[in-house]
């Protein structure tokens, strides 16, 4: 399922994910849901035509109300939100952590709940089995829902999502030694020893010749020495 199929692009809304699960066993108009969502009754409105529209809602009763009609909606019961894949999951995965985002601000004070993360690796039949247990929980979770703030109903927030990981790709062989980023200690020792080296090479080359003094700064040239005369 791509990024433009029209069941993926209804359910990967915040807002849309939130309405099917508060009409799911209460039916709800829209301007209910603009109560209870904080948006305005006509975008209430418009995201129900387009739940509507791919088959995530359907149409539970029309009623009278204040001389108009009213026209309220169910969740259509399945699990669209399983069956999404690839690119699909990845969309899904924002919506639900915007509603995680949102719902965990409104967390009873004080309140009791559950709270795990998991990246384990497991025999396969322990997840097939930990898998339809789980949804199992959930499935009895909405069959138990009422409509919302409902005398002797508690409000629960739950957000799961469950996946096998695929493994990572072999890596390449042994990395090559890399000259241009050898450790310091090992450059440094290679300049000592160059050093050494040097230094070697000046203990054995020849002393330089001695440089003559030069004469002292007085202003007279000195005397040449005087010859005896012959006798």
């Amino acid at each position: 399922m791509t990024a433009t199929d029209p069941l993926l692009r209804a359910l990967a809304h915040p807002v849309r994910l939130r309405i099917v699960s508060l009409v799911w066993n209460a039916p709800l108009s829209a301007a209910e849901l603009a109560r209870e969502l904080g948006v305005s009754h006509a975008l209430a409105s418009q995201h129900l035509r387009r739940l509507d529209a791919v088959g995530l809602v359907e149409l539970a009763e029309v009623r009278a109300n204040r001389g108009g009609r009213e026209r309220r909606y169910r969740a259509v019961h399945g699990s669209p939100l399983s069956d999404q894949r690839d690119e699909g999951a990845l969309l899904i995965a924002e919506a639900l952590a915007h509603n995680l985002r949102d719902r965990a601000g409104r967390r009873a004070p004080g309140a009791a709940g559950v709270t795990s993360d998991a990246e384990l690796w497991v025999a396969p039949e322990v997840w097939d089995t930990f898998r339809v247990r789980l949804a199992a929980l959930f499935d009895e979770l909405h069959d138990a829902a009422r409509a919302p703030h409902s005398p002797g109903t508690v409000g629960i927030g739950a957000t799961v999502m469950a996946f096998p990981l695929t493994e990572p790709d072999a890596g390449p062989g042994p990395a090559q030694p890399d000259h241009k980023h050898e450790p310091a200690r090992e450059r440094d020792h290679d300049e000592h020893q160059h050093q050494h080296q040097h230094q070697h090479q000046h203990d054995h080359a020849p002393a330089p010749a001695p440089v003559p003094e030069a004469a002292p700064a007085t202003g007279h040239h000195p005397e040449a020495p005087r010859s005896e005369p012959e006798r």
